[in-house]
């Protein structure tokens, strides 16, 4: 089995803690192999050299690694959000493989640059967006791919709670706030389940700052529409007390709900209805008096549900299996570039339509 030099660039939350985490663990299976750190922050590079094996090299700029470029097959770029794009462009023209952490950019203009200086490169250029794999997301597709409900009318996926931020993540200034921050998670799956990657849909987006302690939003509601697609609602708010569901389907047939351990649906058969035709005249009873059109349908109801708590994990290892194949078959990624860029465009006319006060500046 061949084996993969990776290095990656930060040791935060994503850094350590997802990417550093994953190479670290059995279902990696030895297919990666971590060789290098950048970490600006000095504790955390000690921290580090005490986590990593010793023959791991530890640097405090992501430019050492050009010295040893000999060594790496990939680099993980999970720097803060607003130098995703400066440091996977320069990655690129230095001929890295790169997979960057989300978002990618902040403007579709940057991703069309990134785009261009991987192929020119010739290099592996991918992101990281492993909520394309989780098993609820995949049940929820597998539902609608089986017709059951008919005509799909409306997706709604929400990504709601009720919590209070101040970290950097709060600020405009460092491409911050709840869309470019969570946002990429339930966009991305709303952008696949409206699959027209060769397009833009219609758009429409309001935000509001709510309970942040930065100037970037914290609630956003996000509506997409298509010709021949279902409408879809994205909803992403700090300010829900009481968040009810992470995906709810209306359809011609029947429906879903669900979050991402428990998912119900409910749908009737044509076969099985009453069979109907439309009526002008007033409906009545047998006794004469007015009657209220209705009738009874028979539901099948369906559940799927899910104990496991390595969902995040396993999306982890999907997204890892998907780059491991890329490099060592050559085979076609799941996902791809422009499919972001579609995303970063969503985002970028987000932020038109809600151009929100800069009250910090750094």
């Amino acid at each position: 089995m061949k084996q993969y030099n990776v290095a990656i660039i930060g040791q935060g939350r994503s850094g350590r803690d997802i990417h550093g985490a994953y190479f670290h663990s059995n279902a990696n299976g030895g297919r990666f192999k971590v060789v290098a750190i950048a970490e600006p922050l000095a504790e955390r590079r000690e921290r580090a050299s005490v986590e990593y094996d010793s023959t791991v090299k530890i640097f405090s700029d992501y430019t050492d690694f050009f010295a040893i470029k000999d060594e790496i097959d990939i680099v993980v770029n999970a720097t803060p959000s607003y130098l995703h794009y400066p440091v996977t462009k320069d990655l690129l023209k230095h001929g890295f493989n790169v997979v960057c952490e989300k978002p990618l950019a902040r403007k579709a203009c940057e991703v069309d640059d990134l785009i261009a200086t991987a192929k020119k490169s010739g290099k592996l250029f991918n992101i990281f967006q492993q909520s394309r794999f989780p098993p609820y997301f995949q049940q929820v597709k597998k539902v609608i791919a089986s017709g059951v409900l008919g005509r799909i009318v409306e997706i709604d996926v929400a990504f709601n709670g009720f919590n209070r931020r101040w970290d950097w993540q709060t600020l405009q200034a460092f491409n911050g706030g709840n869309l470019l921050n969570t946002g990429p998670h339930p966009l991305d799956q709303a952008l696949n389940l409206l699959d027209m990657y060769d397009g833009m849909p219609n758009v429409f987006c309001h935000m509001d700052r709510a309970n942040t302690f930065g100037d970037a939003e914290d609630y956003c509601k996000l509506i997409l529409t298509a010709p021949g697609k279902p409408l879809i609602e994205v909803s992403i708010s700090s300010c829900d007390m009481y968040p009810s569901f992470t995906y709810k389907i209306h359809a011609e047939k029947g429906g879903l709900k669900g979050s991402m351990t428990d998912i119900e649906w409910k749908y009737y058969v044509d076969a099985e209805a009453p069979e109907q035709k439309l009526i002008k005249e007033p409906l009545c009873k047998p006794d004469g008096t007015p009657s209220y059109c209705g009738e009874k349908l028979e539901f099948h109801e369906e559940k799927w549900n899910t104990k496991d708590s390595g969902a995040f994990n396993n999306a982890v290892d999907c997204y890892y299996t998907m780059i491991y194949d890329n490099l060592t078959d050559g085979k076609e990624m799941e996902i791809c570039p422009c499919q972001v860029r579609q995303q970063i465009a969503v985002i970028e006319e987000c932020h038109r339509q809600n151009p929100l006060s800069r009250i910090f500046e750094f």
